[in-house]
């Protein structure tokens, strides 16, 4: 009896503890991060004439390659390749970021070349290392595209297809690909059990090293240009120059546009060259570089588990059906270059081949001297 008692009193003291430990949790108060807003759809139909040229692959050379193929919306809005693969298939210089959110990013590329995405959505399709067309032959296919010329008149109220409107189609889509609700935002906004223990504890860890100095705002990244290796220097093979490859300056050589930690578990490989294979070596990595600190096993745990609470909910989308060709659409040959090649390799001859020995009726003696 005296055993029974002893236990429950136990039991009640250790409820009572944990009780009063859940209520001294930290709370949101005044935090750098904020909670993503669902999009605002202002023209449903040029949001859906924009989704239509995001997954259209006959804006590339090859006919194979679309925007989708490198930011893919079931993928976290990139490719999980270290570099993408362009025209020809080349390998990129640089590691695609995601698409996801980058309505918010206050330019666009890693070297933030492009001031928004509606300049940034025309630059891939005339890349020769990615879809490698150009614009006037863009323009060109889809003006030869009955249904487009119809969408496109109706959205835009002009006869023609442009180029102006062909970016800011896709533009208007990728503003409603935004990922609200994450866990870490439901924390936010007054849900004290949305976010597990260690989770906070990674949040906590996370903001108290100054990581929120960089990755902060809705995005939690994406507003400014920063230096990768503050404190030490970051080797890599990559040749990007960063900013600097934009302004020429070499003050701003390594200099990179914060990429987001939105859904960053979802988007690996991790920084502008892809290095990082995993989160947890990210942040080691940004820890001893950035800060000049090396987080513990357990902080940097922990960190994980809060990244991982920044994945929202994703784009959901009926996948747009794209207008068929008319009979005076171009039909792309990806292989053109390729098949030019194998003739000409066939025409060669071998090197291994010897030539034909002579006979032996030809063979002549040498004269002696």
């Amino acid at each position: 009896m005296k055993l029974a008692s002893k236990l429950l009193i136990t039991c009640m003291a250790a409820a009572f503890a944990s009780t009063a430990m859940a209520a001294e949790r930290y709370k949101p108060d005044n935090e750098l991060i904020e909670p993503i807003k669902p999009a605002k759809i202002e023209n449903q139909a040029e949001v859906d004439l924009g989704a239509k040229l995001y997954f259209d692959p006959r804006l590339s050379r090859s006919g194979f390659i679309s925007c989708n193929s490198c930011h893919n919306l079931s993928m976290g809005g990139t490719d999980n390749l270290q570099t993408s693969i362009g025209d020809k298939w080349q390998q990129g210089p640089i590691n695609a970021p995601t698409v996801l959110n980058s309505t918010l990013n206050f330019v666009q590329f890693w070297d933030g070349r492009a001031k928004d995405l509606k300049e940034q959505a025309g630059g891939p399709i005339a890349n020769p290392g990615e879809m490698a067309f150009t614009h006037d032959l863009a323009v060109g296919l889809l003006n030869s595209i009955p249904q487009y010329v119809e969408e496109f008149k109706k959205v835009y109220g002009k006869e023609k297809i442009d180029i102006d409107q062909v970016t800011q189609a896709i533009a208007a889509f990728e503003d409603t690909l935004v990922t609200p609700n994450s866990r870490f935002d439901q924390w936010l906004q007054g849900k004290d059990d949305a976010i597990t223990d260690q989770e906070l504890k990674g949040y906590l860890t996370f903001r108290d090293a100054g990581c929120v100095a960089c990755h902060n705002g809705a995005a939690v990244g994406g507003s400014t240009y920063q230096k990768m290796g503050v404190v030490d220097i970051y080797v890599t093979d990559n040749e990007s120059a960063g900013r600097a490859g934009v302004t020429g300056e070499d003050i701003d050589r390594m200099m990179f546009k914060v990429p987001t930690l939105r859904n960053v578990e979802l988007t690996y490989p991790y920084f502008h060259d892809g290095a990082a294979n995993t989160l947890k070596e990210a942040v080691e990595i940004m820890g001893r570089l950035q800060l000049g600190k090396k987080f513990t096993e357990e902080e940097n745990a922990n960190i994980v588990a809060f990244l991982k609470t920044l994945t929202g909910d994703q784009p959901d989308m009926k996948l747009p059906i794209i207008p068929p060709s008319s009979d005076a659409t171009p039909r792309p040959n990806p292989w053109a270059e390729i098949a030019k090649a194998d003739v000409m390799k066939k025409e060669e001859p071998k090197a291994e081949e010897k030539k034909e020995e002579p006979k032996a009726e030809d063979k002549k003696e040498a004269p002696k001297a």
